[in-house]
């Protein structure tokens, strides 16, 4: 969890020191599922998370903008288990069309997750609920964004966006399944909000 809050300060750093003003503030609600990326869109049954960060530009040309974004997120999904996480994630934002835009985004993140299902192991020739410490993992992302700013010469302006993210956990069973891979369908909105910061 140590290095998960170092990489948070590391990635946060430009916008703790006054660099990014107004301050960008992405929130989205999605459905997380355990498959094959790019071979599914939408699954059932939903297993609901949601995801809070924040970005700041690295190079802002006419029609497209490199950025970093940092973020903080939370699934539970019913029949495997239910995880925090946070990272980052290198994106490009390309105009389509007025105030159409997509994006493509290439993360690095560390989750916790525990199981929700009760575990038992046997032990003294009988059996005995397991307590669960989770599991911390690497979780490596690739997204897919269109988007649509409500006001499309205002690059602060509201923007709502959906997002097709692919992720994996990984180590997820060294003696078993090495890597587990993840589907997220976002579905959000990013507003900017004022704040006071040093111009130094």
């Amino acid at each position: 969890m140590r290095n998960a809050f170092l990489l948070a300060l590391l990635a946060l750093s430009p916008v703790l020191h006054g660099q990014a003003r107004p301050l960008p503030i992405a929130v989205s609600v999605f459905n997380t599922s355990t498959a094959v990326p790019y071979t599914r869109f939408l699954t059932t049954p939903v297993h609901p998370g949601v995801q809070v960060g924040t970005e700041f530009d690295h190079r802002v040309r006419e029609c497209s903008r490199l950025f970093q974004s940092v973020y903080l997120n939370y699934f539970y999904h019913k029949h495997l288990a239910q995880g925090i996480g946070i990272g980052s994630e290198l994106g490009y934002e390309h105009r389509v069309w007025r105030g159409l835009v997509a994006e493509a985004r290439f993360g690095l993140g560390f989750t916790h997750t525990f199981t929700t299902a009760v575990e038992y192991t046997f032990s003294n020739g009988r059996y005995e609920r397991k307590g669960d410490r989770g599991n911390a993992r690497l979780t490596p992302s690739l997204s897919l964004d269109l988007a649509y700013y409500l006001r499309r010469d205002d690059r602060n302006a509201p923007k709502v966006f959906l997002r097709y993210q692919s992720w994996v956990e990984y180590p997820y069973s060294p003696d078993f399944i090495p890597v587990m891979a993840h589907i997220n369908l976002h579905l959000g909105v990013r507003f900017t909000i004022q704040r006071k910061g040093s111009d130094a």
